[in-house]
Parts: C-alpha cells; structure tokens; sequence
C-alpha cells in the first residue's frame, strides 16, 4: 500500500512541530513538508530539527501551493485569516485538508464551508479522542435532561490563547444545543457582568479563565433542583492534538467533497 503523503501548514507551532514527529512515526504516513509565514524564524531550518527529531532533509518553506501539490492531504493549525485562505487555496488545487484552527466567524468560517463544497475537509475545534468522546455523552444528557436543567460551560486555557471562549467550548454548547433542538445563537450566553437578572430558561452559559500553561481543561455542568451533574476532561500533553490531527488526514483521503468532524473520523 502507497504511503500517504501529509504536508503541515504551521509547522513551526507548537502543534505543528509535533505534527512532524507524529506523521514521520506513524505507519503509512511520509512527511511532505510544511510550511510557516512569511518572515518566521524557522524558515529555512530542517524540519527534523525544528521538531526535536533525527534531520529529514527537508527545510521549512513559504510555499503554499507547493506543498499542496507534493501532499495527498495536509494539516493546517494556523490563524483564522490565514486558514480562511489555505481552504480557498486547498479547494482551487482539489487537495483535501485539516483544519484544528479555533476561532474562525463571519466571512472565515463561510471559506471554508464554500472550500468543502469543492474538496473534503475535516474541521475540529479539538481533534482529542476524549474531547469528542466527551461531546457525545454531552449531546446524551442535554437531550435526556432537558432545559430545566441548567446548562454551564466552563473551560481554563494557557495564558497566550487570544480566543474565548474556545472552540471546543463553543463546539461543546452546540452540541448540547443541537441535542434540544434549539439555535445555539439563540441561548449562549457568552458572560455575565453587572446586574443581569434570573438566568433564562434553556440558556448555555459560558465561563473562560487563562493563566500559566494550562493546555486545555473543559467542565460542562449541568444543574438541577437538588443534584447537579459535572462532564470533564483535562489535556495534560499537546499531543493529543496532533495524533488525533493525524488520524484524521488518514481517514481524509479518497472521500468526497464535504465538511466533516472527528465523529465522522472516529466513527462515534
């Protein structure tokens, strides 16, 4: 069976250079290269190296559409504007792709909706087995207990992370919200400040805390009259990103046209 070529866009990220050791571990996979913005140091140094691993003779480059063209598939942790682009790039040259950016609205997230209507592109605002595990028996209980049971979601990150509340919380809510049938934009409720009145019935809350190098930690609480229900999962290694990414451009390649998530990967 042919290898399967998988290129990183962002490779000089934190994920993205455990995506170089990852892919060049993983049985059936070869390193097509990555990539990393104009104007970042590790242009040019050897990809091996920039991942803590023997030298591949490859160097970390700029070009885009060179490295779409050398990969059967590839994965991009990036920037929501630059991810915008890399789909809309991805679908012109019929390359599928990984996207593990958060963060994405408006006019970001419709490029990459318009991309896979042209090439099939896997989009997870975490790509952790627990984390979509998680998301399953969220959708369970949202849907088991209904709205009289009040529904918090409460995540901690590191201190550089610029978006809030995450993607996996908000990917979180929507799910809850698509287990009652309710529009998602209709009853999150993004923070509290102030006098805010008695919370609304069937409302999802969300808290967003930073500091120090947390990687990830998600509590999704639910509460009743009486009794109250906590759903948890803490990342204590990075990696669980990029071997979940990984898997994900695996399963990617062949599939038709479309936009899909890591329950389709997982087959949850």
């Amino acid at each position: 069976m042919a290898e399967t070529r998988i290129g990183v866009i962002g490779c000089a990220g934190r994920v993205g250079r455990m995506l170089i050791a990852d892919i060049v571990a993983t049985e059936g996979c070869v390193l097509a290269g990555g990539t990393a913005r104009l104007g970042s140091a590790a242009l040019g140094r050897d990809l091996g190296e920039l991942a803590g691993i023997a030298r591949t003779g490859s160097a970390v480059a700029a070009d885009l559409e060179k490295l779409l063209r050398d990969s059967d598939v590839a994965i991009e942790f990036t920037t929501p504007g630059a991810t915008a682009e890399h789909a809309v790039i991805a679908a012109r040259l019929g390359r599928p792709l990984v996207i593990g950016t958060t963060g994405l609205h408006g006019t970001e997230e419709q490029a990459v909706r318009e991309a896979a209507s042209r090439v099939a592109i896997v989009w997870a605002a975490n790509t952790s087995l627990g984390i979509n595990l998680l998301m399953g028996l969220v959708e369970q209980v949202a849907a088991r207990l209904g709205p009289d049971w009040d529904l918090e979601i409460l995540e901690m990150h590191h201190r550089g992370k610029v978006d809030a509340p995450s993607g996996t919380a908000l990917a979180l809510g929507r799910a809850a919200a698509a287990s009652r049938g309710v529009a998602f934009d209709d009853i999150a409720q993004r923070g509290r400040d102030g006098i805010t009145g008695p919370r609304p019935v069937g409302a999802i809350g969300f808290a967003s805390l930073r500091g120090g190098d947390n990687i990830g930690e998600h509590h999704v609480m639910f509460a009743g009259l009486g009794e109250q229900l906590e759903l948890t999962h803490r990342a204590t290694n990075r990696g669980i990103y990029s071997k979940g990414a990984v898997r994900a451009a695996l399963w990617l390649v062949g599939k038709p046209p479309g936009l899909y998530g890591m329950k389709e990967v997982l087959g949850l």
